[in-house]
């Protein structure tokens, strides 16, 4: 005789038992797939975070004896040099960040899938090939968002300390603080995923984004000191020689100086200086009628100014490559 087996039925969830948030569907693939370099990139963040940290409690401690926070002279400044260099050389690494971003992140985002024929199997999917192309943007691009946020507000706070002492329009500064590393990240990452779409070769796509990442950087930093409006100051024309140059407010950045003669035109600060001696440069100057100084600069007070205005240029463009990316895996993905 034979029996019958009735079917089990799962057991029932404990009381007050929760499950855990899980990743699924195309978020869970495109997780998967880029996990190596999404890890890598937390772990960066996160080392680099508690680094700058721990830097910052270094140079506190420093400037403790001084009066920190509120110091009331400039003796400090006599041996911040170490700190200076340690400042510096995070900065100039930092610099180099969004570069290596859009060669290791951008390039191979979508290169591989049309290099090695993934990109038609997703074709043949139920999901469409704009989602995911969306969803592997997005996903980057929240993580690359939150981990150079992050970094710019540690280092921004480990300069605050010393600010008079930073050379705000340099590359370790201005673009590694504020909104500026964001968008520059953003940017070479979007060029570096376009690349990749493009030529279709992942270790290609890597070279030539590298190159044009790089290209990119230094017609960026020729463009840096015109996102601000720069201040002209002169000294009082007065008969004889010009005198001291004028004083620039505290954190100014000096563009140009030039000699202003009694009628007002103005001459390069090397005029004279081939003379043979002091006195030779003076006959030089009185015949010249040389009677002041005008210098142009831009003062500290544009910096936020001039990193919005340059972050915001710089969404733009990477809104356009988005928008041609999505576009062109739109007609022709496979």
């Amino acid at each position: 005789m034979s029996t019958m087996t009735e079917p089990r039925t799962p057991a029932a969830a404990p009381a007050g038992a929760t499950r855990r948030p899980h990743l699924s569907g195309m978020t869970w693939l495109v997780w998967r797939q880029h996990r190596a370099a999404y890890w890598t990139l937390i772990a960066l963040t996160v080392a680099g975070v508690a680094g700058i940290a721990w830097r910052r409690s270094a140079l506190t401690d420093y400037l403790a004896p001084y009066g920190w926070p509120h110091l009331k002279s400039d003796d400090w400044v006599q041996g911040f040099t170490a700190y200076s260099q340690q400042l510096s050389q995070a900065g100039l690494a930092l610099s180099f960040v969004p570069i290596l971003l859009a060669v290791f992140i951008g390039a191979p985002l979508l290169a591989p899938d049309l290099e090695n024929g993934t990109a038609k199997l997703i074709a043949a999917q139920s999901v469409s090939r704009v989602r995911w192309i969306a969803n592997k943007l997005v996903i980057t691009g929240l993580l690359l968002v939150i981990g150079t946020t992050l970094l710019s507000v540690a280092y921004a706070w480990w300069w605050e300390p010393a600010k008079s002492q930073a050379g705000w329009t340099e590359a370790g500064y201005f673009d590694t603080t504020g909104p500026v590393p964001v968008a520059l990240t953003l940017f070479l990452v979007a060029a570096g995923v376009l690349v990749g779409t493009l030529l279709r070769r992942t270790l290609t796509a890597m070279v030539v984004t590298f190159f044009f990442a790089v290209f990119s950087e230094v017609v960026w930093s020729l463009t840096r000191l015109h996102l601000g409006t720069s201040v002209t100051v002169a000294t009082h024309h007065a008969a004889g020689l010009p005198g001291q140059s004028p004083a620039l407010p505290a954190g100014a950045f000096e563009i140009d100086s030039n000699y202003v003669t009694g009628s007002g035109k103005l001459m390069g600060w090397g005029t004279c200086a081939k003379e043979a001696d002091e006195k030779a440069v003076e006959v030089c100057l009185r015949k010249l009628d040389v009677v002041g100084w005008s210098t142009e600069y831009l003062p500290i007070s544009q910096l936020s100014t001039m990193q919005w205005l340059g972050a915001g240029i710089l969404f733009v463009l990477t809104a356009a490559l988005v928008a041609v990316i999505v576009l062109r895996g739109r007609r022709r993905l496979v």
